[in-house]
């Protein structure tokens, strides 16, 4: 076999082969401390070949494996590669930081985590290349099992066993629907090959079930409203590593799944399509970025941030539609390179904020917002790093998030009059809302930076706290580099998505614009433009003049004295802003959005405590319902249980006579 596809599958059985080995050994860091490595090589191996196979034609191979007349189809294809690319580029940084992270009271034995992390991205790897539906859904459970038993890591405490379960049900649901949709686009004819569905060609309303299976069905693992409830609860409960692994990359498989549905094994798009797609995405990410400005947990405040950012990645998705459905090819390329091109950046991004989430937990053993700050002067590594992370997610240039984020919006500016009026209308309220949700994302990147490394330590234990370890700094130095590169070189990444822009769309959007190395035109030089080398020269200027100022020119008139202290001289580190303070005005502003629950203490109270906590209304008002009809229904069900046989024998009896009326 030639090619880089079998190169994919040896990347598979080789992670496979070290969650093996992990078991061997399973109490002896020494192991766990060699085989994180070794899986993080193969990682670097996935990713070159997912660059290299990005310009390459399509390979398929057919693998003996499964059930008979149902082997293993796989298919390695641009769409695929640049996943593949995601993959192996996030979990090299995650892995080699696993490496020196994972411990042995983690809850598990490292060699345990070892096996299902390995087999975890062994089965992401495999989603990506399946061709048909067998091996998808093998994968697609594999993968959900697998990341299942990283949440429960530690199964002993009751509130990670429920967040488990929450993430597995919601799970199961989204597989019947991604199932259902394989059911719909087959057609009738038993071939549940993805080459066999894309010679399918629908009518009715088939088409358009097919497509809200799908986005509900990878809307459910990737953290759409209203199935998000798993994520803030799964990524608190599971180690560090696993939430940037699941935030960082298994969230991007369920996008891989929506564009392989919509623009790969369906011949049409719909406009509507889009439409719903577009307002549900959108929804998501203000949804998402309103929990997270008042978050007091950390890594709930960055699961949360994850919701906003997969939906601006789904309102992407749906405006590509849009302009698709609509024969606005350039402007659907800009849409879909900027959901492509946001996909990378979060995974960069998310997964060095939650590593170096997970530093702080090490060494404070602390996640709540109210028990931190100042850690910069203990962490200065983890601190400086995480910066350039925060800086990132809040979409300021000249890092990735801005440029995904602009082209995004270029596409939302530059969207012309549509057959549809509604549309029309609709973009402008669509643009104001992604302003919003950008805008707010800065907001609560402030209060998660600020509360957590600056100011003065809140509680006397930090004192005590320390810095990363050598592979969990390098890892997160080139997390950090990722973001620094794709903000920098924006052309040439858009210059490898335009051949996932060509076999979805037939389309190039690097080659309709003015682009060159240093400066991004999309469309055209005197519509809109952006240099990021210019952009990070002006800052770097800008910095530099500023200190000469400073110390050259002011330095011999500053007085220093102590801070005033507004009249009391008492002041404590527990005196400054707080999490809850810097979500206090984004909670009133939209408290429709919450459940808030208040305790006040009275005024007799000899030691009185304050409590208020925000919850997410939809859980009280979709879900207790649901699980209350469910208890209801297995009751009665369970009447029919009566543990005698005799009574069984009856209901076999009445069954055969209905049989029987019925036949006749």
């Amino acid at each position: 076999m030639t090619g880089a596809l079998p190169g994919v599958v040896a990347a598979i059985v080789g992670w496979l082969a070290i969650g093996v080995l992990c078991i061997l050994k399973p109490h002896d860091l020494r192991v766990v401390r060699v085989l994180f490595p070794a899986g993080a090589v193969i990682a670097v191996a996935l990713a070159g070949i997912g660059l290299a196979a990005l310009a390459a034609a399509p390979q398929s191979m057919v693998l003996p494996l499964g059930l008979p007349d149902l082997p293993f189809h796989l298919r390695l294809d641009p769409l695929a590669a640049f996943f593949l690319l995601l993959l192996g580029s996030a979990s090299t940084c995650i892995s080699l930081f696993s490496s020196g992270y994972f411990r042995n009271e983690e809850g598990a034995a490292p060699g345990l985590l070892g096996l299902q992390y390995h087999v975890f991205l062994a089965a992401m790897a495999l989603v990506l290349v399946a061709d048909d539906a067998y091996v998808f859904m093998i994968a697609w459970e594999t993968m959900a099992l697998a990341s299942y038993f990283l949440v429960t890591t530690d199964h002993r405490k009751p509130a990670i066993r429920s967040a488990g379960y929450l993430y597995l049900l919601i799970a199961h649901v989204g597989a019947i629907a991604i199932l259902l949709c394989f059911g719909v686009l087959q057609g009738g004819r038993g071939d549940y090959t993805f080459d066999a569905m894309r010679g399918v060609t629908l009518g009715g309303i088939a088409p358009s079930l097919a497509f809200f299976l799908a986005l509900a069905g990878f809307g459910a693992k990737a953290g759409l409203l209203p199935l998000h409830m798993w994520l803030p609860e799964a990524h608190p409960a599971a180690p560090s590593p696993v939430s940037a692994l699941m935030s960082g990359v298994m969230l991007k498989t369920a996008i891989y799944g929506m564009l392989r549905v919509t623009f790969d094994l369906m011949h049409v798009q719909l406009w509507w399509w889009g439409v719903a797609a577009l307002a549900l995405g959108l929804l998501t990410a203000l949804f998402g970025v309103i929990f997270a400005a008042v978050q007091t947990d950390m890594k709930r405040l960055l699961a949360y941030s994850s919701i906003e950012n997969i939906g601006i990645i789904v309102a992407a998705f749906g405006l590509a539609i849009v302009f698709q459905a609509n024969d606005k090819p350039l402007l659907a390329g800009i849409a879909l390179t900027a959901a492509l091109y946001h996909s990378l950046n979060h995974a960069f991004f998310k997964s060095l904020l939650f590593l170096a989430t997970g530093s702080v937990l090490h060494a404070t053993n602390e996640r709540s917002l109210g028990r931190l700050g100042g850690l910069i002067h203990r962490m200065p590594w983890v601190a400086w790093l995480a910066l350039v992370g925060t800086l990132a997610i809040a979409g300021l240039p000249p890092l990735n998030g801005f440029v995904s984020e602009w082209l995004l919006l270029q596409a939302f500016l530059f969207t012309p009059s549509l057959p549809q009026s509604f549309v029309n209308m609709l973009v402008p309220l669509a643009a104001a809302a992604l302003v919003l949700a950008v805008a707010l994302a800065a907001y609560v990147m402030v209060k998660f930076y600020g509360v957590v490394f600056l100011g003065r330590p809140r509680e006397p234990a930090l004192v005590h706290a320390h810095d990363a370890g050598g592979l969990e700094r390098a890892a997160l130095l080139l997390l950090a580099l990722g973001c620094v590169l794709l903000g920098l070189i924006p052309t040439n990444v858009i210059g490898a998505i335009d051949h996932v822009n060509a076999q979805l769309l037939g389309t190039s959007v690097r080659a309709a614009g003015e682009s060159t190395w240093w400066l991004l035109a999309p469309v055209a030089l005197e519509r809109s433009s952006y240099s990021p080398p210019i952009v990070l020269v002006v800052i770097v200027g800008v910095v530099l003049a500023t200190m000469i100022v400073v110390h050259r020119v002011w330095h011999g008139r500053v007085r220093r004295a102590p801070a005033w202290d507004c009249g009391f001289p008492l002041q404590t580190p527990r005196m400054q802003d707080t999490a809850e303070g810097f979500g206090q005005p984004i909670r009133q502003v939209f408290e429709p959005f919450f459940h808030i629950e208040r305790h006040l203490p009275s005024p007799s109270d000899t030691t009185p405590v304050y409590f208020m906590r925000a919850s997410d209304r939809l859980w009280t008002w979709l879900y207790v319902p649901i699980a209350r009809t469910v208890e209801v229904l297995a009751r009665v069900v369970g009447l029919l249980q009566q543990g005698r046989i005799g009574v069984y024998l009856g209901y076999s009896f009445v069954t055969l006579i209905a049989l029987l009326l019925f036949v006749g």
